[in-house]
């Protein structure tokens, strides 16, 4: 009887750790772009591990940064690499630079109206048109009429992302259009004949994406899985969690882990962005 009852509690013992090494509720914040991939790898995390709860917001990359510093969040999604003004603030906020992890890679698309004939344009090309410096579309190989540049806001990582490598580091023009994620871009652009706006590659619906060239002596390059991976695309980048080492543990770490298995990258395929190539994946 006493064997039984030790075996008994020693099972009870070995459940109770694998229940409370994902036990408790995790607070996912930032990315407008990664918010619909982040909510599915919850969904799916939670019908494995109900006692798991994941809470998932947007609002824009710098918005989960600040989460991030103010301690508001466990995980800071991103669609850019953090900056080092971020990375100071962490420090003063709990002593450590945050913990970044590579969870997808995303081919940054830029998207016309479905009516638009214009098929590719070059990265100078779009310098001109998101800088207002080119207003025409028959300027570009289109038909006359004026171009409408929708763009995300600036607390955005995409924003961010596609100023520094597209524009260069100038400014978006005055006249943009501006939409607070990228649903709300395609939107725009799904029903404004001369519209151009750009966002990740899962948010293609209504609006067409165009191939793009690195100059006007290289061949327009589409942007999919074997593009995107292979580098060849011109506007490429992986997506981002950031997390407070000290929280990179039990459920998180779990979590974390998760996403970066080939089970949690297979969910990424799923939504429309590409998956890690095998060498930062989670074995």
């Amino acid at each position: 009887m006493k064997k039984l009852t030790t075996k008994i509690a020693i099972i009870a013992a070995t459940l109770a750790t694998a229940i409370s090494a994902h036990a408790g509720s995790i607070t996912v914040k930032g990315s407008d772009t990664l918010v619909i991939l982040a909510q599915k790898w919850a969904e799916v995390y939670m019908g494995k591990h109900p006692e798991t709860k994941i809470q998932v917001s947007g609002g824009g990359s710098g918005v989960g940064f600040a989460a991030l510093q103010s301690k508001q969040t466990d995980i800071a999604d991103a669609s850019r690499k953090i900056k080092s003004t971020e990375i100071q603030a962490c420090i003063r906020a709990f002593y450590k630079a945050p913990r970044e992890y590579k969870v997808a890679v995303d081919g940054l698309s830029v998207y016309v109206n479905n009516d638009n004939p214009v098929k590719e344009l070059s990265l100078e090309q779009l310098e001109g048109i998101f800088t207002g410096r080119i207003k025409n579309w028959k300027e570009v190989g289109g038909n006359d009429g004026p171009i409408s540049v929708y763009s995300r806001e600036n607390n955005s990582g995409t924003y961010e992302f596609f100023k520094e490598h597209v524009l260069k580091g100038k400014d978006f023009v005055a006249s943009a259009q501006m939409a607070q994620g990228t649903a709300m871009l395609l939107q725009g652009v799904s029903k404004d004949k001369g519209a151009i706006g750009y966002g990740g590659a899962a948010y293609g619906a209504g609006a067409r994406a165009l191939g793009i060239k690195k100059d006007e002596n290289s061949k327009a390059i589409e942007p999919n899985e074997e593009t995107v991976l292979n580098q060849t695309y011109p506007i490429w980048r992986y997506l981002y969690n950031y997390v407070n080492p000290a929280l990179d543990k039990g459920e998180v770490a779990s979590y974390l882990s998760w996403i970066r298995s080939d089970e949690g990258q297979k969910i990424v395929k799923e939504v429309g962005y590409y998956p890690l190539p095998a060498n930062l994946r989670e074995k």
